[in-house]
């Protein structure tokens, strides 16, 4: 996989133009590359760059609008769990628009992230940030890209070369899948590394929210991520949803800024079913520090829809 270091962090607007005018021609390709990747890798992938942007400093003005857009609070030095994924999404467009890469950018849909935090960050460091792709997956819907995000500490005492933060996220491209090898050919990504079991508990519902229609628009100019189906009901309707959907990483975050996390923590996260916009959800968790949460709101029938799930683990520093 050839490495490039950047000198600043790509313009997104022209990636997503460029993403989407390539989108067409790589939804044509779909079901000959879902074909292709059964073992779930593929060559493509190592044709892929690596990139590098060292030197990253965070706009304290830009963290305080994703802090309050987000739940968390604001002023406080360090940074929220999930922000360092804003840092590294400009870097992931660049990859994920480019001609080499086999999925159209238009309607990939995150389904999943899991985030290292080994310590906390301080939103007046300066980071390394790096990012790839890791594989790409036949998934019963279509095929997923795994992204991995890495940033190290380099205005600390601390080692650069370690990684302070780093996430997995994995992004589906919907699409027929005919050609794609069946459930018993491994049609999902390896599972995750196993953790120390927990007695199952009762997740209990202990607040609810309102969602505006807008909560993907203000997301989007936070994060950078205007991808239409967060935006409007009719760019939604394109990729096959009703309304707008909010985006998976705003329904994390704004249950972690509720959870709360420790210094040191893996968390998991899937994104289990799209939440429209707008629309009333609950959040519910087990009701200890480190625990699991879920978000979740009313289907059609009006019975009940789980549309996150998550786990907190607190890790040892």
């Amino acid at each position: 996989m050839p490495q490039l270091t950047l000198t600043g962090p790509p313009l997104l607007p022209p990636l997503l133009a460029r993403g989407a005018l390539l989108s067409p021609c790589k939804s044509r390709r779909l079901p000959r590359t879902a074909a292709r990747h059964g073992d779930g890798t593929d060559s493509t992938v190592d044709r892929l760059d690596r990139l590098v942007l060292p030197g990253v400093r965070i706009d304290l003005a830009h963290l305080a609008a994703y802090e309050r857009v987000c739940g968390f609070p604001t002023g406080e030095d360090a940074v929220p769990l999930t922000y360092p994924h804003v840092l590294g999404f400009p870097l992931a467009m660049r990859i994920m628009s480019g001609r080499d890469f086999p999925l159209p950018l238009l309607g990939l849909v995150h389904t999943s992230i899991e985030i290292t935090r080994r310590r906390r960050l301080p939103a007046t460091g300066e980071y390394e940030l790096t990012v790839y792709v890791d594989g790409l997956t036949p998934h019963r819907r279509g095929t997923e890209a795994t992204v991995v995000t890495e940033v190290r500490d380099t205005g600390g005492a601390s080692d650069c070369d370690e990684i302070a933060w780093e996430s997995r996220s994995t992004y589906l491209a919907r699409h027929r899948v005919d050609d794609a090898p069946s459930p018993a050919d491994g049609e999902r990504r390896p599972a995750p590394a196993p953790l120390p079991d927990r007695p199952l508990r009762e997740l209990q519902a202990l607040a609810e929210w309102r969602l505006g229609a807008d909560v993907g628009r203000r997301y989007g100019a936070v994060s950078g991520d205007r991808n239409p189906i967060h935006l409007h009901p009719l760019g939604a309707r394109l990729f096959g949803f009703p309304r707008a959907i909010a985006h998976g990483m705003w329904t994390v975050a704004r249950c972690l800024a509720e959870h709360g996390t420790p210094p040191a923590a893996l968390v998991r996260a899937e994104f289990r079913a799209p939440v429209p916009l707008p629309s009333t959800v609950a959040y519910a968790a087990d009701g200890r520090p480190g625990g699991d949460f879920e978000l979740r709101g009313a289907d059609r029938k009006g019975g009940q829809r789980t549309h996150v799930t998550g786990s907190v683990y607190p890790l040892l520093q």
